[in-house]
């Protein structure tokens, strides 16, 4: 799915959060990967307000009175506890990347700095959430228009600066990010906001070719005179589905255990390949053995090469350049026994996640076959009921 934000009044780690929301994200789900990281002290409770002549979403972080600010160090390693692995992967990278823009700018260790004002509970809420939300969506791309920037100056911890901020500008220069001007004073665009953007793999351009399947507003924080502060964003399916390059990487090996290659598999997924496969094949001197097979966007190739090395053992990685045609997709959840679980649906069809139906099949001592039969049961409910909405309208 793509995700299209338009930034007429800038960006922010809450406004994205909110639109992210009114596209579809499960709040559930969000709350989910916030709480794996272990952290205490909050709760993300959206509201829905008014901003100028809009309503949209506010995605409201409140923090229990005496929890304390935390050093990057702290905040990284808190991030890096999310579940699944690719919203930590995001979120990681958002502070990593605000993390090392203010040691540049002040001249410390990355591991030293100390982020001030972006050092909080909401810090990690914000990163992780929006990391989640767009996992939860199945964001497979994120497109941005031009972000609108404020003039003037900020008044923060270190005095006295310029907008946008010194941290906010360098991000803007690492992601490469089109910008104009609101023509109004104040701080409109935040480094949590273009952080994950850039952590994101956005790219800025116009709305691309797309079905658009939902409209969200992410709310700021306050009023901007003569514009409503919010963020517009659309989630869509690639028109006619999405043709991309990819990177296939293969390895063949006649001495790993198969509960490694089980195990591998997993961890290949986890950490970002789009699919991986074992196949049997008969090797030299007539040795049975597996053929790993990854399928990696390009610039996650090195990482994901690298882990199939050191888990097999393997001495060679052979890579080639395949195009892959992804179908339109999106993501709903329903609920069965009180449990949630997510279903995929695609043009032809759709399946609920496995991972979900094995934890309400255990959960509720249910065949597993029985409670995936219930989970599109009330998926094909939920989506008759909304065609009639639809049709009402």
């Amino acid at each position: 799915m793509i995700v299209w934000f338009n930034p007429v009044s800038g960006v922010s780690g809450d406004m994205l959060l909110g639109a992210l929301l009114e596209l579809g994200a499960p709040l559930d789900g969000i709350r989910a990967a916030v709480a794996s990281t272990g952290l205490t002290g909050w709760a993300l409770e959206p509201e829905r307000v008014r901003r100028g002549s809009l309503v949209a979403t506010h995605a409201r972080v409140r923090v229990d009175e005496h929890v304390p600010a935390r050093a990057a160090a702290e905040l990284r390693a808190m991030v890096g506890r999310s579940a699944p692995e690719p919203v930590a992967a995001l979120a990681l990278r958002a502070v990593t990347a605000i993390a090392e823009v203010e040691a540049d700018l002040h001249g410390v260790p990355v591991g030293e700095v100390h982020l001030h004002e972006i050092g909080g509970v909401d810090t990690v809420v914000d990163t992780v959430g929006v990391a989640a939300a767009l996992h939860l969506l199945g964001a497979t791309d994120v497109v941005c228009g031009p972000l609108a920037l404020g003039s003037g100056t900020l008044h923060g911890s270190h005095g006295t600066l310029p907008l946008p901020a010194p941290a906010t500008a360098a991000l803007l220069a690492r992601a490469g990010a089109t910008v104009t001007s609101t023509g109004l004073p104040g701080e409109t665009v935040t480094p949590t906001g273009i952080a994950l953007l850039l952590a994101a793999g956005t790219r800025f351009g116009p709305v691309p070719d797309m079905t658009v399947r939902a409209v969200g507003y992410g709310a700021g924080g306050r009023d901007v005179p003569g514009r409503p502060n919010v963020l517009q964003a659309l989630l869509g399916a690639p028109a006619g589905g999405e043709v991309r390059s990819m990177t296939l990487l293969e390895t063949t090996v006649d001495d790993v255990p198969g509960e490694v290659l089980g195990h591998l598999v997993e961890t290949l997924l986890e950490a970002g390949a789009a699919d991986a496969w074992l196949a049997p094949v008969v090797m030299k001197k007539s040795r049975p053995g597996q053929v790993v097979s990854v399928l990696v966007a390009p610039e996650r190739a090195a990482g994901v090469e690298e882990l199939l090395l050191r888990e097999t053992g393997s001495l060679g990685v052979r890579r080639s350049a395949v195009e892959r045609r992804a179908l339109p997709r999106r993501t709903t959840t329903v609920q069965v026994g009180g449990h949630a679980i997510r279903i995929k649906h695609g043009p032809y069809g759709a399946k609920p996640e496995h991972d979900d139906v094995a934890r309400a099949a255990r959960a509720l001592d249910l065949p597993l076959r029985e409670v995936a039969a219930r989970a599109l049961r009330e998926s094909a409910l939920h989506e008759s009921a909304q065609d009639e909405l639809d049709l009402g309208r």
